[in-house]
């Protein structure tokens, strides 16, 4: 007999397989991100139907096959529902979904990056928050949890307070990044600061992006 163990995370991505399965990502907080069939979550009916969709968040019972992993029970805590109503949020958290797609693995320690991304959700369903400053917050804290961030060039001459907005989402943790603004300058210069980093280690074209730049006038 198959034994069911629980997990904690959030889906990064669902796609239709067969006729009424679904094929799952989730980041999780104790396999790191892991694919997952749900079996019959496209039924109508099907008590997976709501709980395998893109940004839902909570607790996922699985079994382990030969090859993949199974999904028999969720328990869904947050859906992060603000964002099914705000199109241009939506953009931008399945940007964030894809670039934790990209950097995460099975078997890592992703906690953090769960985290980053948990709480970057919910700082674009705060409509008083910049869109574009949480990307660029998340951008930059991604690169530093994951072990690459190189610096700010010397040659660049950046404001003080571009300096300072750098330091401290490198150097915060992830619970205190989303508690400051800054000035339209500040922001050009981040969005400066995020465009090399991303151009330098990112390998790959990222099809929200492109979708983000498109519908939300983003720079790329």
């Amino acid at each position: 007999m198959q034994e069911l163990f629980s997990v904690t995370g959030l889906i990064l991505k669902a796609e239709p397989f067969g006729e009424y399965d679904r094929r799952i990502v989730i980041l999780t907080k104790e396999r790191g991100k892991i694919a997952a069939f749900a079996k019959g979550a496209r039924k109508q009916g099907s008590r997976l139907l709501a709980s395998t969709n893109p940004f839902c968040f909570g607790e996922f019972k699985v079994f382990e096959g030969r090859t993949s992993y199974s999904i028999s029970e969720a328990v869904i805590s947050n859906y992060f529902e603000e964002l099914r109503d705000d199109f241009e949020g939506a953009c931008y958290g399945m940007y964030f979904n894809e670039m934790m797609d990209y950097y995460t693995r099975e078997n890592n320690d992703e906690k953090e990056m769960l985290k980053l991304l948990y709480q970057s959700l919910r700082a674009l369903c705060h409509k008083s928050f910049s869109h574009s400053l949480v990307r660029y917050i998340f951008e930059i804290k991604a690169l530093a949890i994951n072990g690459e961030y190189p610096g700010l060039s010397e040659q660049k001459n950046y404001q003080e307070s571009t300096l300072y907005a750098v330091s401290y989402i490198v150097n915060s943790p992830v619970e205190k990044l989303y508690t400051f603004k800054v000035t339209d300058s500040v922001l050009a210069e981040l969005s400066e600061i995020a465009e090399d980093f991303r151009r330098r280690f990112i390998d790959r074209k990222l099809k929200s992006l492109d979708i983000l730049c498109e519908l939300c006038g983003e720079s790329m």
